[in-house]
């Protein structure tokens, strides 16, 4: 069996590979092959040590490609997507390389599967931030899809493509929707990397405005964990949020942070804050708990401590 894992060199396809070749996930293969474009977010060292030992097959290559993909996809059990562009910031300063790689992309890889003569299983992998920002309550499912920038659009489109490859050629897929991760291996500008990067170079931690957007957290190992159930057990067609509960400010978040490392907690810096910030994310994962068994058992200051001291030991 082949198994195929786009953008396997960035922050959630690193640990998703890494836990697939240790057989955390008890997925069977023969062959798992690994393509990443290898942007400034995707890093062979990370997996490179599977490479050099031929656990996977690494492929450098663009999603946008039709014959790269057409062959690689060609003959696969499961194929997933974690390619993408991903930053919010990126995005408002420049849209054009999230419409390419998050839509066309997209497109690219639901075309390939459905020409394939074995059709394989695509897992796409999205975000909540899809749904918008929400003031009260929780996301399910069935909520209205109302990003609210570039980025959250083109993943948002890149569902909707999915979604009519489903209805019109039959594709087998599901796609995830999950809430802010953290953990091992994640880029530097990302919010957690950041605030411990500043940290440790004796900055203070920047804050937008005035750090009281709330974001859910999980740790990427539990979300790759939900996202090995939701391929084997999961209902084609079908969408499944994945959450922990796990709701904090930025400005909370960022003291838990300085406490772990013994500075000061209002060792902070507020500064100008992004447009079309989100107030607050949250959502509803009782479908995959329901529907998959999926519990979702989250430690978050075991966890946050363990991804601190990680970037201690390889801060430069």
């Amino acid at each position: 069996m082949k198994i195929v894992v786009t953008g396997g060199a960035g922050f959630i396809g690193t640990n998703f590979v890494r836990s697939l070749i240790s057989n955390k996930f008890q997925l069977q293969f023969d062959r798992v092959i690994v393509v990443d474009k290898l942007t400034y977010a995707g890093k062979l060292d990370n997996i490179a040590d599977l490479v050099n030992e031929n656990e996977i097959e690494f492929v450098n290559g663009d999603i946008t490609n039709p014959s790269l993909i057409r062959e690689i996809v060609e003959g696969a059990e499961f194929i997933f997507n974690f390619a993408a562009e991903s930053h919010v910031d990126r995005s408002i300063e420049d849209a054009t390389n999230f419409i390419t790689t998050n839509v066309l992309g997209v497109q690219n890889i639901c075309d390939a599967i459905s020409k394939s003569s074995k059709k394989g299983r695509l897992i796409q992998i999205s975000t909540d931030e899809v749904y918008g920002s929400i003031s009260e309550g929780s996301w399910d499912e069935k909520q209205p899809l109302l990003p609210n920038s570039p980025y959250a659009a083109s993943k948002a489109s890149s569902d909707l493509i999915v979604r009519s490859y489903i209805k019109t050629h039959n594709l087998d897929a599901v796609i995830t929707r999950c809430c802010n991760n953290y953990g091992p291996y994640q880029h530097p500008e990302k919010a957690i990397p950041v605030f411990i990067n500043s940290a440790l170079a004796g900055k203070k931690i920047p804050l937008y405005g005035s750090g009281s957007n709330v974001r859910e957290w999980i740790h990427v190992q539990n979300h790759c964990d939900a996202i090995a159930k939701v391929a084997q057990r999961g209902a084609s067609g079908e969408i499944y949020n994945i959450g922990s509960g796990i709701e904090l400010t930025n400005k909370d978040l960022a003291v838990k942070i300085l406490s772990i490392l013994n500075l000061d907690p209002n060792y902070l810096n507020f500064i100008e804050d992004r447009k079309g910030h989100d107030l607050r994310y949250s959502i509803d994962s009782s479908k995959i708990r329901a529907d998959l068994g999926v519990e979702i058992k989250e430690d978050f200051d075991r966890g946050l401590r363990d991804t601190v001291e990680w970037y201690v030991s390889r801060f430069l």
